[in-house]
């Protein structure tokens, strides 16, 4: 294998690794929130999710951008050997972990009041909002340590964290979350209120997050600590001639993370515009009774669920970044167009079956994660699920053109995005009169013109052309067979066997076992493809013996 090929396959190696730490993360997440919703209701976790709105946003304006910001120029001077400029761009961001994770917690804690009504108008939030405050400063610094290990060419240190940080986060949530509720109604029958469970019920769901982030730093920091050796070896034997300023690594650093805070700020804001308006929009159509209901069963159980297919692409992101950066620091752009296309091809097989298999069992997954009545919720996904590619090329396109240092270029796509985005959801509210449904076409609509935008950018910096075959047409082929199968294999069995978690629980295991012989059959994936997956030798080895291959 070529030394080219072998840092593809690492690249995607890596970038597996993360994205399957961030699909255990997503469904530890997903088995937590079911007792939190359970237990605090829609109005609860429409109080809970408002108030993470906020929190992203100052987690966002803070510390958000360190990974990928770090990662990139570490990875950068890693490639030419650079090891004591790596290690003062570490301490450059520490300094700057620590002044803006101090500033954005006490925006947060102090402004809580203004956050919760005037941004958000919910001020059940106020508490969780003011809860969440110290978590910001715990990502700062935990942030600067996921991007140090990833620059250096290892996603295991992040994915690791990741997990540890879920397992936690479950735990202390779920009995936070039903005590501090149980408090909050005891209080609401004393003073005859109505607004106290809900409060501090969604407050205590977000003291987990911030025992996560504890856990997660300790472990990052623990592991850094014994890797310094190595570290500090490395720089005693570099010879660069040229140690780069602390000034000049600072400036460097806030021309790299502004890009990105810009970009995916603009994502966070669409969210925090669809969540306005839309409460705006019922208070105009007097059904404002049923804002946190609707918002709730959106982001408790749509958004929720959308999102974790999409934290996939999320994790190749932060690997094509260092990975990007580093064959354009080498001035090797067939590796970088060979890395490009390798992403785009990745993302879509994966996202495609996730859209379909979402859709087929729509219902019964909702009915198999939550109590009540989940129709609303299963229409929404049947219709808005093929937001999950949007987003996802989105996500992916946006650190490629990252990597290759046109840092602006996303940034100015996404505002057009958001403009444009924020027309279609006022025409789709009041002009359509789409209710809820205004909210998922709006949500989708950002992702559309995103992907359009993100492509025509591509296209003029990068010489690569895509392979509509393999790229598109078979993933939305061999969907369809695992689609229909698995449709046919619930609905038939369910007549015998009407037992909806255990059946939802096996046809998803036939939707993956379909999909993967289908991909290999039609030779969507290749051999030669196959080893660039993690376990790629013994998955080809499985294949043979199976004669999926020839």
């Amino acid at each position: 294998m070529s030394a080219q090929k072998k840092s593809s396959s690492n690249f995607l190696v890596q970038g597996s690794i993360l994205a399957i730490a961030s699909i255990v993360s997503r469904l530890i997440g997903l088995v937590y929130r079911i007792p939190m919703t359970n237990a605090i209701g829609a109005d609860g976790i429409g109080v809970y999710s408002t108030a993470y709105n906020v929190y992203f946003i100052c987690l966002l304006l803070s510390s958000y951008s360190l990974p990928t910001a770090v990662s990139k120029l570490i990875s950068e001077r890693i490639a030419l050997h650079q090891y004591k400029n790596a290690q003062r761009i570490l301490r450059v961001a520490l300094v700057f972990a620590l002044a803006v994770g101090t500033l954005a917690a006490a925006v947060m804690f102090f402004g809580a009041d203004f956050l919760a009504v005037k941004m958000q108008n919910m001020p059940e939030a106020r508490l969780a909002i003011q809860t969440l405050a110290p978590t910001i400063f715990i990502m700062a610094f935990l942030g600067v340590l996921r991007g140090y290990f990833q620059g250096m060419g290892s996603m295991v240190p992040t994915a690791v964290s990741q997990v540890l940080e879920q397992i936690l986060n479950a735990i202390v949530s779920v009995a936070a979350c039903v005590s501090m509720f149980a408090y909050g109604k005891k209080l609401d029958d004393l003073l005859s209120t109505t607004g106290n469970a809900v409060s501090y019920g969604a407050a205590g769901g977000t003291i987990g997050t911030g025992a996560g982030a504890a856990i997660a730093f300790v472990f990052c920091l623990g592991l850094y600590l014994v890797y310094r050796r190595v570290v500090q070896a490395r720089t005693r034997r570099d010879t660069t001639a040229r140690l780069e300023g602390y000034p000049y690594l600072m400036k460097l650093l806030l021309m790299t993370a502004i890009p990105i805070i810009l970009n995916t700020g603009v994502y966070i804001i669409s969210i925090i515009f669809d969540n306005s308006l839309f409460g705006h929009y019922t208070s105009w159509a007097g059904i404002y009774d049923q804002y946190k209901l609707l918002w709730g069963e959106f982001s408790g159980k749509y958004h929720l669920l959308t999102n974790v297919p999409i934290s996939m692409s999320n994790a190749l992101a932060l690997s094509i970044v260092p990975a990007l950066s580093a064959a354009v620091a080498r001035r090797n752009f067939s590796e970088a167009a060979d890395k490009t296309d390798m992403s785009i091809r990745f993302i879509m097989i994966i996202s495609v079956p996730c859209v379909v298999g979402l859709s087929v069992l729509a219902m019964p997954i909702m009915n198999m994660l939550f109590r009540g009545d989940n129709s609303l919720a299963a229409q929404m996904m049947t219709v808005g699920s093929f937001t999950i590619i949007f987003y996802s090329l989105s996500t992916v396109t946006n650190a490629i053109l990252q990597g290759m240092n046109h840092m602006h270029v996303p940034v100015v796509n996404a505002l057009i995005a958001l403009i444009l985005h924020n027309i279609c959801l006022v025409i789709f509210l009041w002009g359509f009169k789409w209710g809820i449904y205004g909210a998922v076409w709006g949500n989708i609509s950002f992702g559309i013109f995103m992907c359009i935008l993100n492509f025509l950018s591509l296209r003029r910096f990068l010489s690569f052309r895509i392979n509509w075959l393999k790229t598109v047409a078979l993933p939305l082929l061999c969907s369809a067979v695992m689609g229909a199968v698995t449709w046919c294999f619930y609905h038939f069995v369910y007549k015998v066997f009407p037992h909806n978690t255990i059946l939802t629980l096996l046809s998803i295991v036939v939707a993956v076992i379909v999909y993967a012989v289908v991909l290999l059959l039609t030779r969507c994936v290749e051999e030669a493809e196959l080893y660039n997956f993690p376990k790629g030798a013994t998955l080809v080895r499985i294949a043979r013996k199976l004669h999926l291959l020839r």
